[in-house]
């Protein structure tokens, strides 16, 4: 998000903006945050999974959407734009637009070093309130690296997997589905100075 809000705004007055714009802005407390370009990589790690994802999919309830399908975190009122974004049965829909949903059932981030804490953080704590949310994924841009957080039976609680290696495979049972870190990262290129295991920094907060 832009390190400057502006002014404070209702959610009618973002969405007015927001639908008239030529960028993507998040919704987040009231302020409006511009979202900025994505790399090459970034791009290429999301096409990567919806496809991946897509076809799995094909012929169930659920659909994978990129990240122009914005996402409406009802409780707290936050309008965010997920990279990647799987829906199952019928998408519930804000307001008569259809452009915006507020029943994901899997959520997928792929990390950049500008988002990375937010996305581990607050952001987590806002996606952790929809009542349908199943799954959260996180992707590594400079590591072939997948984690996952998979929501418990109580509601409350959500096991935390990572995989890492680009033969690994991550199953996400909310949608019966598996990552295959090798279509992930296919065609993409990982620096060779890639922090080995436990230096990558923090690692994911612990979840309540």
């Amino acid at each position: 998000m832009a390190a400057h809000p502006q002014p404070k705004f209702t959610e009618e007055q973002y969405l007015a903006l927001e639908r008239a714009a030529d960028y993507k802005s998040e919704f987040v407390g009231g302020f409006i945050y511009a979202m900025a370009g994505a790399t090459l990589e970034h791009v290429a790690i999301t096409a990567n999974v919806v496809i991946a994802l897509g076809s799995q999919l094909r012929g169930t309830p659920c659909r994978a959407f990129s990240a122009d399908l914005r996402v409406r975190v009802a409780p707290t009122g936050m309008y965010t734009y997920p990279d990647v974004l799987v829906l199952c049965g019928e998408p519930e829909f804000h307001d008569g637009r259809r452009d915006t949903v507020t029943n994901p059932t899997l959520i997928v981030e792929v990390l950049s070093p500008s988002t990375e804490a937010y996305d581990r953080g607050d952001k987590f704590a806002h996606y952790r309130t929809v009542e349908t949310l199943r799954e959260y994924v996180l992707v590594s841009q400079d590591r072939r690296r997948v984690e996952r957080y998979l929501r418990q039976s109580d509601g409350e609680e959500w096991r935390y997997r990572a995989v890492e290696g680009v033969e690994a495979e991550l199953p996400l049972e909310s949608v019966n589905a598996v990552l295959r870190l090798f279509d992930v990262y296919d065609r993409i290129e990982i620096a060779p100075n890639a922090p080995p295991p436990g230096e990558h920094g923090p690692g994911p907060s612990p979840v309540p």
